[in-house]
């Protein structure tokens, strides 16, 4: 009898949620040893698919089969019962217990006592094994976030899981990051392992997957072989027209005054480590600074000073010639898009409606004599849903319940809607498809062009390059350069990102 050559097979799932039907007779087979890419917009369905997989959705209609073998899935644990890892585009982290208590988390044993000595073992033989290298005893949330990655992983690993899910994981890495976890999946289908792997960005696609499934607005559209695939092709495939990541043409704006100006400022991590050391930045109207870097070299502590939310430890930052202390209660003087959408830009068990409003809920129209008046926050988030086409059936969804990319667009509907004088846009496009991305691009070049200062950062040099005025690029907390948008060499940026001063072209 012919062994069957298909670890996973999901046949004809239909998942309808009230007023959406997210899933609709969707039909994806992955091999053992193989690498499927699942390409999709934002709300197109990839992680609902992946979720009923996982067994966090029942599916209205439909079957699971496991090398051939039909299953019924009601509950993760019956899923890692099956062999089924999955990392969530969110990380399902305790984020205050070490790596290896997470590791082992929720495992069955037979012991009273918590031995984890030899778990510790384990781990640190997976972590050689695929060069995912991670401290077991270091507490999760002083950990980068790209570590918090190798984590989530080796946990699955961990559990020998036969298909491994991985929903976004570039999302957040640099673009080194990407390489070690291309090379860490190839070892992992090495052994007859299969990986899912959900991602907006083509170039990895093309890079680790063996052939590529495509669905759009809940349907199936089809699947390629990788080898025949471009990326123009996919991206065609994935949003129903052509759509590439290229500089835009922008008028020249002369004349600008300064907006936000930060002078000497000192500021430490969440470890009380020394994040930013004498920095002193200029923004203007009416243009976009990108700041590139390697994750993890000040960018969050830049945003946070900014935005207020963090002490400065020394120097001064000022915005429109106030003091930073000063404006944050105005909620229309600075627009904050922060790098965590779902733990800093929203409260995830309020409605879209109540996160439209949240900064400004006591002022008219929304409010009046301390009273909220429903009818005005309604509307005005039916008009922003409109405006930013966040995919929703009605404005009283929870936030918890709209895919990553459309809860991104409720953020940035709520802090550039007001046209402030300052954006602090910090990876915007994490985690959003290609259309999406573009999408964004254009509010931020708007933005720029209607007189705001616009503070952009990103690990993907590439939106980086395709969007900025100037460029600066940081490293350890200081920056290593200061270079024009328009004339910006890659491999010169590149070079700044390590830490090394470029060589001067003769």
């Amino acid at each position: 009898m012919e062994e069957n050559k298909f670890a996973l097979q999901m046949q004809d799932i239909t998942v309808e949620f009230p007023g959406v039907l997210a899933n609709d007779h969707v039909s994806i087979d992955c091999k053992k040893g193989e690498v499927l890419g699942l390409l999709g917009e934002n709300g197109a369905g990839k992680t609902t698919l992946m979720n009923v997989l996982y067994g966090l959705y029942p599916p209205t209609s439909g079957k699971i089969l496991l090398d051939g073998e039909e299953v019924q899935i009601g509950s993760p644990s019956e899923a890692i019962q099956h062999g089924i890892g999955m990392v969530h585009q969110h990380f399902k982290l305790v984020d205050t217990l070490s790596v290896i208590e997470n590791v082992i988390l929720g495992m069955p044993s037979k012991k009273q006592r918590l031995e984890l000595e030899p778990a510790k073992k384990r781990l640190l033989q997976l972590c050689e094994e695929y060069e995912l290298f991670v401290d077991p005893d270091e507490i999760v949330w002083r950990l980068p976030v790209g570590k918090q990655q190798w984590v989530e992983i080796l946990k699955a690993l961990y559990r020998d899981c036969k298909v491994l899910v991985l929903d976004e994981p570039t999302a957040v890495l640099t673009p080194s990051e990407s390489d070690q976890l291309c090379r860490a999946i190839r070892r992992i289908t090495a052994e007859g392992r299969s990986v899912v792997f959900i991602s907006h960005k083509l170039r990895e696609v093309m890079q680790i997957t063996d052939r590529v499934t495509v669905i759009r607005d809940g349907k199936y559209i089809g699947t390629i072989d990788t080898k025949d695939a471009t990326q123009l092709k996919l991206a065609q495939m994935m949003v129903g027209r052509p759509v590439t990541i290229e500089r835009k043409e922008r008028p020249v704006l002369k004349d600008l005054k300064p907006v936000l100006v930060m002078q000497d400022v000192n500021a430490n991590d969440d470890r009380g480590i020394h994040a930013l050391k004498n920095f002193n930045l200029t923004v203007h109207a009416g243009e976009i600074v990108g700041v590139a870097g390697v994750d993890g070299n000040g960018q969050r502590e830049l945003a946070e000073c900014i935005a207020g939310l963090r002490k400065l430890s020394g120097g001064t930052i000022t915005i429109n010639d106030k003091k930073v202390t000063s404006v944050i209660a105005d909620p229309s003087f600075v627009g904050f898009i922060p790098e965590d959408r779902q733990k800093t830009g929203l409260v995830m068990d309020f409605s879209i409606a109540d996160n439209m409003i949240m900064k400004d809920y006591q002022n008219e129209p929304f409010a009046h004599k301390k009273v909220l008046r429903y009818k005005a926050i309604k509307k005005h988030a039916r008009d922003m849903i409109k405006k930013y086409n966040v995919k929703t059936p009605s404005e009283d969804v929870k936030v918890r319940n709209l895919s990553g990319g459309n809860q991104q667009k409720v953020v940035i509907a709520r802090e550039l809607d007001p046209e402030p004088v300052l954006d602090i846009a910090s990876h915007p496009t994490r985690g959003l498809d290609l259309g999406a991305v573009s999408n964004v691009h254009d509010i931020l070049l708007k933005e720029r062009n209607r007189g705001a200062a616009v503070l952009f950062i990103s690990a993907e040099l590439q939106e980086v390059m395709a969007l900025s005025d100037r460029i600066i690029v940081l490293f350890g907390g200081e920056i290593m350069g200061d270079l024009d948008g328009e004339t910006a060499d890659q491999k010169v940026i590149g070079q700044m990102m390590l830490g090394q001063t470029p060589e001067v072209q003769q």
